[in-house]
Parts: structure tokens; sequence; C-alpha cells
């Protein structure tokens, strides 16, 4: 018992550290945005994002929200989502929508990192999570906008808007939003090691495994991206360096694992964070694992139809690299 409770004092203890430090990102972001927007510079530079977003059916003003993200994080984005469009103006489909392109495609410049330690080449497998993300949410923005699925007005849970009308107000919903922040950071590091401690965890990454073999990840590569799955690119991706360097798993294996984490990872915190947000868990969740497993088996077939040469003169050699 002592065990555990150690295990939930150092999880907290540690979530505490990784909130320290997303603070001290996310509040000087969203300030610095409020007053470009306060100054008409969010609504000179948003039609620069207009033909992009347009293929996604949202706000122009996204656009900076969604660059963002793909720079810092989740994190950095979510509070901009609604001072750049506020809840009242936006439908569950554009949450769910915009929730997907950022889900596959998130703070590139740390993760990438890990990914290209481990082996496979930074500039595809970046190029492979942003345009993949782009095509899964271009293809859910058409079902939904087809069949008018989930057009009814976003209803935020957990993460209340930032309001926008006066300074004092503003900060108020700031502060509150950090506060949430909090609450569910804990409240999620709690509930993975609750899934740990009781072998949840474990059974959910063995029912994976014929999904991970329809991707073409066979082997040991499995148990490390499952890892991925789950606990994000940090755990999974820092596991693949030490066995890439080692030999001990093939190198098309390593770079279909970095390939399929980098489309679906994280699937418990991050769902659960847009999940209070308002997006809808068939197109975040469902969706995305299947067009993950999808995708990668098709990448798979590619990377076995290719020579070594080929391969490893284009899409690997980044762990090599990295170790001189």
């Amino acid at each position: 018992m002592h065990r555990h409770i150690h295990g939930f004092v150092t999880k907290t203890r540690d979530t505490l550290a990784i909130y320290w430090e997303l603070v001290r990102l996310i509040v000087p972001v969203t300030i610095a945005t409020e007053i470009l927007a306060r100054l008409g510079v969010i609504a000179f530079i948003s039609p620069a994002f207009d033909p992009l977003m347009r293929l996604f059916g949202l706000p122009a003003d996204l656009g900076l929200a969604w660059l963002v993200g793909l720079l810092v994080g989740l994190w950095g984005a979510v509070p901009l989502l609604f001072v750049l469009a506020p809840p009242d103006t936006l439908t569950t489909a554009d949450v769910t929508v915009f929730a997907s392109i950022l889900l596959f495609a998130h703070a590139l410049p740390i993760e990438q990192k890990i990914i290209q330690k481990a082996g496979p080449a930074f500039m595809v497998t970046t190029a492979l999570r942003l345009f993949g993300g782009m095509a899964y949410a271009g293809l859910l923005h058409l079902v939904l906008s087809t069949t008018g699925w989930l057009s009814d007005p976003v209803s935020p849970g957990f993460i209340p808007a930032v309001p926008t009308h006066d300074w004092l107000s503003f900060l108020w919903g700031l502060a509150e939003t950090c506060l949430w922040m909090l609450v569910i950071l804990v409240a999620l590091a709690w509930m993975l090691e609750l899934f740990r401690i009781t072998g949840i965890m474990e059974g959910l990454m063995r029912a994976l495994g014929p999904l991970l073999k329809l991707a073409g990840i066979r082997g040991e590569a499995r148990a490390f991206t499952s890892v991925g799955l789950f606990l994000g690119i940090s755990y999974g991706g820092g596991l693949l360096i030490r066995e890439a360097r080692s030999g001990t798993i093939s190198p098309r294996q390593v770079f279909l694992s970095c390939v399929f984490m980098g489309f679906a990872h994280s699937i418990i915190e991050d769902t659960a964070l847009f999940l209070a947000l308002g997006a809808d868990f068939a197109g975040i969740f469902v969706g995305r694992l299947v067009f993950a497993v999808a995708a990668t088996a098709v990448i798979a077939r590619i990377t076995l139809a290719m020579s070594d040469g080929a391969f490893h003169g284009y899409l690997f050699g980044g762990a090599r690299a990295a170790a001189e």
C-alpha cells in the first residue's frame, strides 16, 4: 500500500512540475494573443490562414491557434481556441475537426526530435504527421458537413472560455482556465497511475495487439508502440531510442512504430482534454485510431517494397546521426 501511495505522490509532484512549465508558456502566449487581437493584428493576418482553414470548414482566426499548437503543443493552443473563436460561434463539428488537426501534429519541434533520435528522418515523419492530420481533418469535415452530424453549438465542459470584453474579466477567465487545467492534469495523472496499478493499462496494451498487427507493426515493436499510444511519444519514443541503438528491433519496425505513434499517441490524456472542450469522442478517438492503422498499413507496404539503400537513404538513419 505504501508503494502505491508513493506512486501517486510521485505522479502528483511530476504533474505539478509539468503544470508550472505549461503555465509559464500559456499565460504569456494567451495575453500576447489577446493584445494582438485588441490591436487588430489578428484580424489583419487571419486572411492568410483563410484558404487553409476553409478546407476544414473552420474560422480563419483559428489558424493562429493551430500554428501555436504545432510549435508549442496542445496546451498552448487550447486557451487560444475560445479567445479567437468564442464558443457561441462554433459547433461540435468545428471543435472536433480542429481537435483532429492538432491531435495528429503538435509540439513538432520537441516530439519530432525524439522521433529522430530513434532513427526515422525528421522531415519525413514530420510531414507524415502534418499532412496525415490535415487529410483526416479534411475527410472528417467532408463527412460531417455532408451529413449534418455534430452541427449543434459546442458546449465546453471543464475548461471555460476566456472572456474578452474587458481586461479584468479576461484575466479572471484566464486564471479560471489555468485552475481547471491543473485539476484535469492531476486527475489524468492519477487515472493513469490507477490503470497501471490495477493492470488495466497492461490489458489495454495486449488488446491492441491485433490492431498493431494490421498496421504492419510486429514483434517487440508492438510493446513500445502501445506505450507511446497510451502514454505519449516521450515515453514510447524514448524506449525506441534505446532499442534502435541496441539493434534488437529492425529499422523498418522502428520506423513504422514511430509513424503510428505520430498519428496516434497519448490517446487517453489528449482525448480527455478535447472531450472537455466539447469535441466528439468518435471523431477524435475512434476515427483517429482507424485512420492511424490504415495509413500505417499503407506506409508499411511502401517501406517493404523499398530497397535497403533507398529506405536508409530517405527514411531512416537519424539514430546513427544522433549518436555521432
